[in-house]
């Protein structure tokens, strides 16, 4: 008896998949024709529906099960915010980031394991985490191997001490802690995306695996900045950029936005759950606004939000966060070498 239910619940859910598909897809192929609307440098993005979440060999487990989604219609911005935009919310507000903090210990030590020993002081000053390439092959999982902490490292030096933004204006601003993100979003009037509207966002309404479509990323011309060849020691540099690219460097995704792979993660405004997708499994999500609480059970002491589209280091062999569907997370104070952020807006519903 209890098989011959689960049975029927398996099918019942298949084919309530299956038909939310085929209307999705119906609904979806009138967007292709819709014009794009693109005002103050923001795309509107129609509402839509879609399936969340990919099962494909690729995937992370965290990334299941796939569940049906419905997305209201939203403004995004078309690139990621800029070293040029940025500074202007730092002339205007004097505004200081994470990374130009010296870290306060006894916050630090809410979200580590009991008992964590306190760090030398020359550790605890103004620094932030910045890319090294390696000398050859290391243990992909040793990420000290290629992330150094270097003192003064933040938006204004992207690689510490002796580099700088100049002649970087329209390059994408890193060193961003969720944090810097949000206060950001608060000055400029706008806000950060759910992750359910940023993956709506970067799939362009068609139900590909990445921004650009199936065609995998080291085939054909470049498609977004990410790392070729062997990650961490050996770039070929095939399209062309080390480290961060001008924004809108390659061709933009169905609904007109730039840089949805590669380039820098993109902070979202969710809580990260590694089981949040579950609670989908047997419902349509209606404008998920993420999880009340963060869970991790590979880091249960470390509250995280959500970060998506990759950057410029990710390679297949390592973390393929170019993928639509891919996710990450990282400390809501942390900031790295690839880390930045794009803004939405709600559109207004009009009064009656």
């Amino acid at each position: 008896m209890k098989l011959e239910i689960f049975k029927n619940l398996q099918i019942n859910l298949l084919s309530g998949l299956f038909i939310f598909l085929f209307f999705a897809k119906c609904a979806n192929k009138e967007l292709k024709n819709l014009p794009k609307v693109i005002k103050d440098g923001m795309v509107m993005i129609p509402s839509g529906d879609f399936l969340m979440g990919s099962s494909d060999e690729q995937a992370r487990d965290d990334e299941s099960p796939i569940h049906p989604v419905h997305v209201n219609a939203f403004w995004m911005d078309q690139t990621e915010v800029t070293n040029f935009q940025f500074k202007e919310f730092i002339d205007a507000t004097g505004y200081i980031t994470t990374a130009e903090k010296k870290p306060n210990w006894e916050e630090l030590k809410k979200e580590l394991p009991p008992d964590t020993p306190k760090p030398n002081d020359s550790l605890l000053k103004a620094a932030s985490l910045v890319f090294e390439a390696t000398d050859g092959p290391v243990n992909l999982n040793d990420y000290g191997a290629w992330w150094q902490w270097k003192s003064k490292a933040s938006w204004r030096y992207p690689k510490g001490k002796g580099s700088s933004i100049e002649n970087k204006m329209d390059h994408p601003v890193v060193h961003i802690s969720w944090y810097d993100a949000q206060a950001y979003a608060a000055w400029a009037g706008k806000r950060l995306p759910t992750e359910a509207e940023w993956e709506w966002a970067a799939s362009g309404g068609v139900n590909k695996k990445y921004p650009w479509g199936d065609e995998a990323v080291t085939t054909g011309e470049p498609k977004a900045n990410a790392w070729e060849g062997s990650f961490p020691y050996k770039n070929t540099l095939k399209d062309e950029f080390f480290y961060t690219a001008p924004v809108g460097s390659f061709k933009p995704n169905p609904f007109g936005l730039f840089d949805m792979a590669g380039n820098v993660w993109e902070w979202c405004s969710d809580w990260y759950d590694y089981t949040y997708y579950e609670s989908f499994e047997s419902q349509r999500g209606n404008n998920p606004q993420g999880p009340e609480a963060p869970y991790d059970p590979y880091q249960p002491y470390l509250r995280q939000k959500v970060m998506r589209g990759g950057s410029f280091l990710c390679n297949d062999a390592y973390c393929s966060g170019y993928r639509v569907a891919s996710r990450m997370k990282s400390s809501p104070d942390t900031g790295l070498q690839h880390t930045g952020f794009r803004l939405v807006k709600s559109i207004e519903s009009p009064s009656k």
